[in-house]
């Protein structure tokens, strides 16, 4: 959250009980009463006056000082890195600067009982505490004077944006502006207010505020959605990772359209299985978690799309699925309510000119976003902007404004002119997983006279599994690969690199050049392309530091890449 959300928010804190959040709580949450009376029939706590919920216990000072009236209220879940003696010492210090402590961590585990002396504050168990704490945090924003006219989920609904959530291993953040770039060009007055929330930033498209996680937590979800409100926006596309749907993070978001791209390999540090990931993803399509939702755009092509159609269809949510095979229509079994089918697909490095089919009629689109894969994430933002209420015979010309996510596919020129380099075409990526990658590179081969060549690295104290299965995503399609640095973390970058070797053959040795250094990286890419070929530095996209033993330094492969292109032209001059 920017300083100035946080001021905005300060500006219209007020002062509340938990009784009166819980009490409009029931209200919005016909489906949660029982959870809710469970609050309701807490001993102590729910009549003590609180300014605010935080979540990390070192916000409590800060919250204080801006609150003269009361303190602020502490919410204390369990931790999924953390021993529980860690959670004991978070309460106890707590306790002492906050008004009351909401938990889901049993007070026997926390050392608590009514008569403690180590705990200076009330503590609240509620056990499901995570399937009403968005709402609690969402009715706690509003103004002490608006509560008493919130009676229904419909009358909160009102004060809150229309919310699009896209979830899935790659494609999250160009889906997400896309759509918001669809309904902002388009003539629809109840679109056009558009915003995004995800990887890239948080904010209107113009104006991205950098985010630290793809979804945030309750309290940052929230507090963004009030202040996106305020700020008028009627649309919010926003990002939802297998992280914050298992923990629930965008519990009470009012999502109305589930977007689903693929699954492949990611985030196995965390979820213990493929299927365990897919399950986490397949939440965003029950209503018991999401019940204003209406409508699922799902990938087709897919082999977890029928858990997500499934999901879906059994909370009553109608089913668009999109495809990249041309005879879908003729093949699959799935049944849906709507298509959007691509007939033939016509790519180029100036774009793509794509034939779609649809239930709503015939599409021509000419698309200026490169790379085949980005033909599947246009058909899941156009159905989604449909499912919005964009209507079909516009799209063609909304389509024609369309411009890729920042550090997606993006062509780096020498200038903001667009001046090309006479080194060869030189592309920065966020591929940072090996279906992610083998996409990008083989969406260019086929574009490629020369050589293609593929720059990247593994991320530091993350699944160490896909670091031998990306080096041989980029040995499959690249003709040379440059193994080189990404976030190394709290790792030694030269341990990295080696496991991403291991199964190499001779051939594949041969290559491979490996450079620690990722600025030294680009620079030899750069020095060793010839004209006609292709350069694909992948990984970071619009990531703007690199994470070195816990210190953030300033990189940005597209502004490093474009200075070494700048400095071989004009040793060329």
């Amino acid at each position: 959250m920017t300083a100035n959300q946080t001021t905005a928010i300060d500006s219209e804190a007020s002062v509340l009980t938990l009784r009166q959040v819980a009490e409009v709580a029931v209200k919005i949450l016909p489906q949660q009463t029982q959870t809710l009376q469970q609050l309701l029939s807490q001993p102590q706590g729910l009549d003590s006056k609180f300014s605010r919920f935080v979540l990390d216990s070192r916000q409590l000072a800060n919250a204080n000082e801006a609150e003269s009236t009361a303190p602020a209220a502490f919410v204390l879940l369990k931790s999924h890195t953390q021993p529980i003696e860690k959670s004991q010492q978070y309460a106890k210090a707590a306790s002492k600067q906050a008004a009351f402590i909401l938990t889901e961590i049993e007070p026997e585990a926390l050392g608590y009982n009514a008569q403690n002396v180590d705990y200076a504050c009330p503590v609240l168990y509620i056990a499901n505490l995570r399937d009403i704490l968005g709402s609690l945090i969402q009715i706690s924003l509003l103004p002490t004077n608006s509560l008493s006219t919130i009676n229904s989920a419909d009358d909160m609904l009102s004060l809150l944006p229309q919310v699009i959530a896209v979830t899935g291993t790659n494609g999250k953040t160009t889906i997400s502006q896309l759509i918001a770039q669809l309904c902002q060009f388009s003539n629809l007055s109840q679109l056009q207010n558009s915003a995004v929330m995800g990887t890239a930033g948080n904010g209107r498209l113009d104006s991205l505020v950098q985010a630290s996680h793809t979804t945030g937590d309750a309290l940052a979800v929230q507090s963004f959605l009030r202040q996106m409100h305020d700020e008028k926006v009627d649309v919010l596309a926003l990002e939802a990772s297998s992280h914050g749907l298992d923990q629930q993070r965008l519990q009470g978001v009012p999502v109305t359209v589930a977007v689903y791209s693929n699954l492949s390999r990611d985030h196995l540090d965390y979820h213990p299985d493929m299927q365990d990931y897919a399950r986490a993803k397949a939440r965003l399509f029950d209503k018991a978690y999401f019940p204003q939702l209406t409508h699922a755009v799902i990938n087709a092509d897919d082999e977890f799309a029928p858990l997500m159609i499934e999901t879906a269809k059994n909370s009553g949510v109608k089913v668009w699925l999109y495809s990249l095979q041309a005879d879908f229509l003729e093949n699959s079994s799935m049944a849906s309510e709507a298509y959007f089918v691509a007939k033939a697909i016509e790519p180029s490095l100036e774009g793509v000119k794509i034939e779609i089919e649809t239930s709503f009629g015939p599409l021509t689109l000419h698309s200026p976003l490169l790379g085949r894969f980005n033909v599947a994430n246009l058909l899941a933002a156009v159905a989604g902007a449909m499912a919005l209420g964009i209507e079909l015979e516009t799209v063609p010309a909304l389509v024609g404004q369309l411009h890729g996510a920042s550090g997606r596919m993006q062509r780096v020129a020498l200038d903001e002119q667009g001046s090309q380099p006479e080194q060869g075409v030189f592309i920065v990526d966020y591929a940072h997983t090996p279906d992610a990658l083998t996409q990008v590179l083989t969406s260019l081969k086929s574009h490629c006279s020369g050589s293609l060549w593929a720059i990247f690295g593994c991320g530091g104290d993350r699944d160490k599994g896909k670091r031998p299965l990306m080096a041989q995503a980029g040995l499959a399609m690249a003709d040379k690969v440059v193994l080189t640095a990404d976030n190394p973390r709290s790792e030694d970058p030269e341990m990295i690199l080696q496991d991403m070797q291991q199964g190499m053959t001779e051939q594949q040795h041969a290559k491979t050049t490996v450079i620690a250094d990722r600025k030294q990286a680009i620079q030899y890419a750069v020095e060793q392309a010839a004209a006609d070929d292709i350069v694909v530095i992948a990984g970071k996209g619009h990531e703007t530091y690199q994470e070195i033993k816990g210190v953030r330094y300033d990189f940005d492969d597209r502004l490093v890449l474009q200075q070494a292109l700048i400095e071989a032209s004009q040793n060329k001059a």
